[in-house]
């Protein structure tokens, strides 16, 4: 359950018992109007470092997306990884459009195959959680504000915590091959 929904159950759960300690401080929560905003971010690691963490302002489509490999994706890859290394990304429509698929094939970038609604064996949905674990109890009052909590908590996460995800990958991938393709603990 959500932070937020969290909270708002402890108050409906007050609010239906008329407990007394419903007005004590450590019951009330503090709300952002109208939601406070969203962030969308893109982001990228590898075995040796954290990549950038790109906010995505609108939608994402294949031109946006094109436009993150290009000028934040691929200047990394460059800097960081060299000229051998393997790009994965999800089966979002987006990410294999033929518009994305000839980016990648005129730049030479491999890709690793990937099987389509497969969250448990990919790398980045759990970096995402760990993500949402740094954040767990920070607030931000305006879409800005977030994006630079959420920028700060990406830099901060150890190698280590990589490290541990990106090795425990053989194991995923077994677990999901012993269950024939249904749902594993990861």
């Amino acid at each position: 359950m959500s932070r937020c929904h969290r909270e708002g159950l402890l108050e409906d759960v007050c609010k239906l018992l008329d407990c007394t300690d419903s007005y004590a401080p450590q019951y009330h929560c503090r709300t952002v109007k109208h939601g406070g905003g969203s962030v969308m971010v893109w982001g990228c690691f590898s075995d040796t470092s954290m990549g950038p963490l790109k906010r995505i302002v609108g939608t994402m489509d294949r031109y946006v997306y094109e436009d993150i490999l290009k000028n934040t994706m691929q200047p990394w890859a460059r800097t960081n990884l060299g000229r051998s290394w393997v790009f994965q990304q999800d089966n979002d429509p987006k990410h294999t459009s033929g518009h994305v698929a000839n980016w990648f094939r005129r730049r030479r970038v491999d890709l690793l195959e990937w099987p389509s609604q497969s969250p448990d064996l990919n790398p980045i949905e759990h970096m995402w959680e760990e993500l949402e674990r740094c954040l767990n109890r920070v607030r931000a009052f305006n879409a800005n504000q977030k994006f630079a909590q959420l920028e700060a908590a990406w830099k901060s996460i150890p190698m280590t915590v990589v490290k541990t995800l990106l090795d425990s990958m053989p194991r995923r991938c077994q677990a999901v091959i012993d269950a024939k393709g249904s749902p594993t603990k990861y």
